[in-house]
């Protein structure tokens, strides 16, 4: 009787324990997925981004492109999703959409400057970047040098911007600042807008100031409004971290393997410290001399392949767009040509049309000539060091790169030794000796940078006649309904 009431007590032991197992285990795998998993199974990473030059934007081929889109893209494949973008125009709806869960956004990356107020909305990825806030004026009107110089004057800034906040605290010791916030605008249009005097000042970021200051001519840095500020990834707050520790991990890793540095050299390494002169004169040939070999350099460039804005920067550096240029070693023409390089090639340097095809021509050849392992875009430029300093020097120039360690397939490693060709212990190294090593480095950043602008100069006219044309038709529409909205209203009466 006692053995049987034993094993009684110890059959509801085991049932009782047995279920307590089975409840624990149904407990797991009830267990709602975390954000990252969810992600992996629906195999997108949502992004709250904003369009433009220093985030990401379409090329010439139509595919998204830019420094914060490169950033994403490497982070969407180390997960192994894809990478969806949604465009938000307005800053203060990008942080309210970011933390609306049902927006369904994952985190939001647009060049965004981590403060404190922002840190109390959203938390922030380690810092991949630095910028400063910088006050920009017209030139010709007195120049502001400190924040109480800014009173009494309209000061514009993009609204919700981290400029705005920033404003907004210094307006405690200056009651008399005041500025203006726009919406749905981007650097580029501040500065125009300074550039063209419709506001005393604006306050846009360092990085966008550098890559678009040749654009305008007539802006310039008045002063820093703040020191270097981090620039990083925000994410909604919660209990949930997956994909913020996961972001963490991977920023930790941009950093020190060399892909943030790859990137912004990709991006704004091309930045030129082209003067106030050198800006107005680019502006002023863009506007005078550009449009008469704009279809020719179109033309060519579609025929072999090129992106017409290289190929018109290329021009622009050799000649600035004038056909009878000539330099006091003998290249003559729009694009430069030698005597021996127009034989070569067939071509009248002479002639405009004919250099620009034959300096079209040029290019790709150097191009082709190179390593197929040389990827893009360090091939195209190499090719343009080469153009301008000979194939020969290039190429003794990548062979000082791999003995003195660095790698002879990548532009920046590269473009650090081409100026080695002027010092004697290391030329006399080389097959073709001397070479003023330091132009082809000053050359090829500033085409770079001559291409940037001229591409977002002809996206900014394109948008401009789609915006027109947009008006129109609305304004046809209007027209053509009015007789229509006039015999409803009498009819009504």
């Amino acid at each position: 009787m006692i053995m049987k009431s034993r094993m009684l007590r110890y059959s509801r032991r085991l049932a009782k324990g047995l279920a307590l197992a089975c409840c624990a285990s149904l407990l797991v795998a009830s267990k709602a997925p975390t954000t990252l998993e969810r992600i992996k199974a629906s195999g997108k990473l949502v992004v709250l981004s904003q369009n433009g030059p220093t985030t990401y934007y379409e090329d010439a081929s139509g595919n998204h492109t830019g420094f914060e889109y490169g950033m994403l893209k490497a982070f969407a494949e180390e997960l192994g999703v894809q990478l969806k973008i949604r465009d938000v125009h307005d800053l203060d709806q990008m942080f309210s959409r970011l933390t609306d869960a049902r927006e369904g956004a994952h985190l939001a990356a647009a060049g965004l400057t981590v403060t404190q107020a922002r840190r109390e909305q959203v938390r922030f990825t380690p810092s991949y970047f630095e910028i400063r806030q910088q006050v920009i004026y017209r030139l010709g009107e007195e120049r502001p040098r400190s924040v109480a110089d800014l009173e009494g004057k309209t000061v514009a800034v993009v609204a919700g911007s981290a400029h705005a906040e920033e404003l907004k605290r210094l307006a405690k010791r200056y009651p008399s600042l005041r500025w203006e916030e726009i919406s749905d605008v981007d650097a580029v249009e501040l500065m125009e807008k300074v550039d063209q005097g419709e506001f005393d000042y604006a306050v846009v970021d360092s990085n966008a100031y550098a890559v678009h200051r040749g654009l305008f001519a007539n802006t310039h840095v008045a002063f820093d409004l703040t020191r270097f500020q981090p620039v990083a990834w925000a994410f909604p707050q919660g209990d949930d971290d997956s994909l913020y520790r996961a972001a963490r991990r991977f920023m930790v890793r941009a950093n020190t393997s060399g892909l943030v540095a790859e990137l912004r050299e990709k991006f704004f390494g091309h930045v030129s410290q082209l003067n106030p002169g050198g800006a107005k004169a680019f502006a002023k040939s863009t506007r005078e001399r550009l449009p008469q070999w704009r279809d020719a350099m179109q033309d060519v460039a579609d025929q072999y392949e090129l992106d017409w804005h290289l190929l018109a920067a290329l021009s622009y550096q050799e000649s600035h767009w004038n056909p009878r240029a000539k330099s006091r070693t003998g290249v003559r023409g729009l694009m430069m040509l030698t005597r021996s390089t127009a034989k070569e090639l067939g071509v009248n340097r002479l002639d405009p049309q004919e250099s620009i095809e034959g300096g079209a021509r040029y290019i790709v050849q150097i191009r082709e000539k190179l390593p197929e392992r040389i990827r893009e875009p360090d091939r195209t430029w190499m090719a343009l060091a080469a153009y301008n300093v000979g194939y020969g020097h290039l190429e003794d120039a990548r062979v000082l790169t791999e003995k003195t360690g660095g790698n002879p397939d990548r532009w920046t490693d590269v473009r650090d030794r081409l100026p080695l060709l002027a010092k004697r212990q290391y030329y006399k190294q080389t097959k073709h000796g001397y070479a003023r090593g330091w132009e082809p480095v000053t050359y090829v950043q500033n085409i770079r940078h001559y291409q940037a602008l001229l591409s977002w100069s002809s996206r900014i006219e394109e948008q401009r006649l789609a915006e027109a044309e947009a008006e129109r038709s609305a304004e046809e529409a209007l027209a053509e309904n009015q007789p229509a909205v006039e015999a409803a209203a009498a009819s009504a009466l």
